[in-house]
Order: C-alpha cells, then sequence, then structure tokens
C-alpha cells in the first residue's frame, strides 16, 4: 500500500534541538548555556567526526560548528554533512575568528548556511537561529507538500490502493530485481464477481463502498511486503515479493475464503460478495528478460478460468 507521509518528519519542530560543535570545553559549555536560555534543546559534541555521528543517528534541525578543530574541522563537517543523508535539512552555522572574504566564501561554499565571527554576540547569534528555524520549517513544508503530491499520483484514489500507472511503472523492478538477484516473485490478479450486477443492482455509490471493502479485506491478508494496485474496475493486482507461485495459491485462496465468508457492510446492508482469482509466477526465479506483460497475461488467464469454472476460485497459471 501506499507509504503516508512521515509527519514526524515533515512538521515544524515543538522543540528545536541544535548541535553545538567546539573542541573548546569552556567556550562550548558558554555557548550551550545561552542557547538552552533562549528555548533550545542543545547536544554537544568535541570534533566533527564526533558531530557526524550524532547527526547521522539525531533528529537535529540546526548545528553550530567551530571552524578549527581536530580530526575533522567545521569545513570538513558541513562538506560531509550535505553529503549525508539526514532526516532532513539542518541549517548550519559555521563560527570562526577567520573573518577575510576568502575564509567567508570558503565557509559558504563547503556548505555552511551562515558565518559568524569570534567573539560570538548572544543577539546576533539568536538572530541568525532564527533566520534558520524559518528556512527549516520552509524546507519541511515544501519537502511534505512534494511527498504529498508523489502520493497522490501514485494512488486510486477510491481505494487508496496504488494506481495503475504505479502498477506499470514499479512491477518490471520488481520482476529485474528478482531476475538479477535470484529471488522468487509472485502476483495474484482478483476481480470481484458480478460487479456489474451490484452498481446495476444498488448504484456505482455502493459499488464504491463494495470496492473500498474489498481493497480493505486484501490489506488484512497480504504481508507488509506485499503491495496491491488497481488494474482497472473492480480487478487488484497484489505483488508478492520472494514468494514462490504455490505460496502465492495458497495466499489467494486464503483471500478468496475470508471474502467469501465477510459480508460487506454497505448501506443497503450486508452483501455478500465472492472474487476470482489468477495467480501467476516462476517454477523456479524470473528468467533474464522475464515482462511484465506475460506475467498480467498469465494472471488474467487464471482469472478467466476462475470465472469460467463457476467464479469464487482459484486457478494457478505457473510459468517456466
Amino acid at each position: 500500500m501506499v507509504a503516508p507521509v512521515n509527519s514526524a518528519e515533515h512538521k515544524t519542530p515543538t522543540q528545536w534541538r541544535i548541535l553545538l560543535v567546539d573542541d573548546e570545553p569552556t567556550q562550548r559549555l558558554i555557548v550551550a548555556r545561552l542557547l538552552k536560555r533562549a528555548g533550545y534543546e542543545v547536544d554537544t559534541a568535541g570534533n566533527g567526526v564526533e558531530a557526524l555521528a550524532k547527526l547521522e543517528t539525531g533528529d537535529f534541525q540546526l548545528l553550530i560548528t567551530d571552524w578549527e578543530m581536530p580530526e575533522m574541522d567545521g569545513i570538513a563537517l558541513c562538506s560531509a554533512l550535505r553529503k549525508s543523508e539526514t532526516q532532513g535539512y539542518i541549517y548550519t552555522i559555521l563560527l570562526t575568528a577567520r573573518d577575510s572574504i576568502e575564509n567567508v566564501v570558503a565557509g559558504l561554499q563547503s556548505g555552511a548556511d551562515d558565518y559568524l565571527t569570534k567573539p560570538v554576540i548572544e543577539p546576533e547569534l539568536i538572530a541568525r537561529l532564527t533566520t534558520g528555524k524559518r528556512i527549516v520549517t520552509l524546507e519541511r513544508s515544501l519537502r511534505a507538500a512534494m511527498e504529498e503530491n508523489r502520493r497522490i499520483s501514485i494512488t486510486d484514489p477510491l481505494t487508496g490502493a496504488y494506481n495503475r500507472r504505479y502498477l506499470m511503472e514499479q512491477l518490471p523492478r520488481e520482476i529485474d530485481r528478482s531476475a538479477r538477484y535470484g529471488r522468487e516473485l509472485a502476483v495474484i490478479m482478483c476481480d470481484v464477481d458480478h460487479f456489474k450486477r451490484i452498481n446495476d443492482t444498488h448504484g456505482h455509490l455502493v459499488g464504491d463502498e463494495v470496492l473500498k471493502w474489498f481493497v480493505t479485506q486484501l490489506q488484512t491478508g497480504v504481508r507488509s511486503a506485499d503491495w496491491i494496485a488497481r488494474y482497472g474496475g473492480e480487478e487488484f493486482v497484489i505483488v508478492l515479493p520472494e514468494t514462490n507461485v504455490i505460496n502465492a495459491t495458497t495466499a489467494a485462496n486464503h483471500l478468496r475464503e475470508q471474502i467469501a465468508t465477510t459480508p460487506c457492510p454497505a448501506s443497503v446492508g450486508q452483501l455478500p460478495i465472492t472474487a476470482s482469482f489468477g495467480v501467476s509466477g516462476w517454477k523456479a526465479i524470473p528468467p533474464q528478460g522475464a515482462t511484465l506483460d506475460a506475467l498480467i497475461a498469465a494472471c488474467d488467464a487464471g482469472v478467466y478460468a476462475s470465472k469460467s469454472a463457476g467464479r469464487d476460485r482459484v486457478t494457478m497459471e505457473a510459468m517456466d
């Protein structure tokens, strides 16, 4: 299913966390006290190596680092930070006694967002941090909006399953990955039986209720590693990575039984629902050059065979 936007990652922090990096203990203590008085939560590090380890494991939004430190100085730390993958953007202020234009340029080019010369003047530092908070808040808002737009673009708006576009993009990648690394892969296709009759008898709004309920039933019956896409109309595809076709058939039978024995609580009352399933995959691992078209065609043939045999059943179509 579609992964939700991580709200903890994207929301504006209620408590702003600063990592203060300085190899001089007294200076580190003075600045840390200043920051805590201003309402910040402060952690400290004595050099760039220690700081980078904390940045990779902790949730910091702001970084203040001295330039001259042993093992890894502030310039190297800023550069390493910008190359690393952190939970969110970290606004960085570089502190130094160097105040030449060349030094300022070098600091900013290394990845620092701002540059302050020592000794630190408290009102100026707090003002610079306020600017940093605005930038971090904006960056998180933009990233959240981009993630939400991406989620919408790959999601079926009615059922919450992935849409056909996502299926056609991601399933070939699953096939290629399985072939490359020697892993099994299976796919289940399922179709709600007599869905047109439901729409004709009860209306399309009830049909929508049935489809949403149907996907919920599928969700509860698959693993977290499996994913579901709406193929079209009342037809859905379940992709089961690292699963052979025999085990996928067993899973499909469990889903079929669950759906058949659990009436849909629609607005017009309890509706009995069944579905026809087609299962396909390779007897071993997918061969090099295996295609989505062949896999989907085999699943579709299985669904057709299930419907022809009376519906509410599972047909396996294994491939060599």
